[in-house]
């Protein structure tokens, strides 16, 4: 009997790099989403990072999102937390041409631009900016390409594994993003080197001048 609630877990989504990450972006969000109340997660995937921010980050109502297809492991892990400031996914794909009515201070997405198609990831800068509150901040973790160029080896191999995998898919230019967050009046404030050859980018929603 003692291992049945061992079995319960195995059941649930696990990501290694999600372990090995989490404390890394944790220092950063804990300093960037200070004055934050509302952070919608895109892509939350398993549901590890929702859990473990949340934990660590009780001043925030956490929103966790993906496709439906990852719901019931995201419900998993958030369902054994019990946590009051983590809510049930919403479902978020992208692309999608009506995103949920929210207005948030903060999104935060993990190892997503790279896994979706360029075409989504304009589309996610799009609803991004729509979604955040003037002076809200998107934080994007993951791996990204500058002067289009890897940063490392094992970069250039993940990318060709995408690659692969799927064509529209593959590490991002830095460049082409910050463009992109231009055109949405998103601007680039933090770049921090993470563990892993990753960073995680902050930008800020522009404050509104009035005449």
């Amino acid at each position: 009997m003692k291992n049945h609630h061992h079995d319960i877990d195995d059941m649930k989504p696990f990501a290694e790099s999600c372990e090995q990450n989490k404390d890394p972006i944790l220092e950063v969000l804990s300093e960037q989403l200070e004055g934050a109340s509302r952070v919608l997660e895109i892509a939350s995937g398993t549901g590890q990072h929702a859990v473990y921010f949340a934990r660590h980050l009780p001043h925030l109502h956490w929103q966790t999102s993906d496709v439906p297809e990852n719901h019931d492991g995201i419900q998993q892990w958030i369902d054994e937390a019990g946590l009051a400031n983590l809510a049930p996914p919403l479902e978020l794909d992208v692309s999608q041409a009506d995103w949920p009515e929210l207005e948030v201070d903060a999104v935060f997405s993990a190892n997503s631009v790279h896994i979706m198609s360029w075409f989504c990831v304009e589309k996610m800068f799009a609803g991004v900016a729509r979604v955040l509150k003037t002076q809200g901040f998107l934080c994007l973790y993951g791996p990204f390409n500058y002067n289009g160029r890897f940063t490392s080896k094992s970069n250039v191999e993940f990318d060709r594994w995408l690659r692969a995998r799927d064509p529209q898919s593959g590490i991002r230019d830095f460049e082409k993003l910050l463009e992109l967050g231009r055109q949405h009046e998103l601007r680039l404030v933090h770049d921090y080197e993470m563990p892993a050859n990753n960073r995680l980018l902050v930008w800020q929603k522009a404050r509104v001048v009035e005449f």
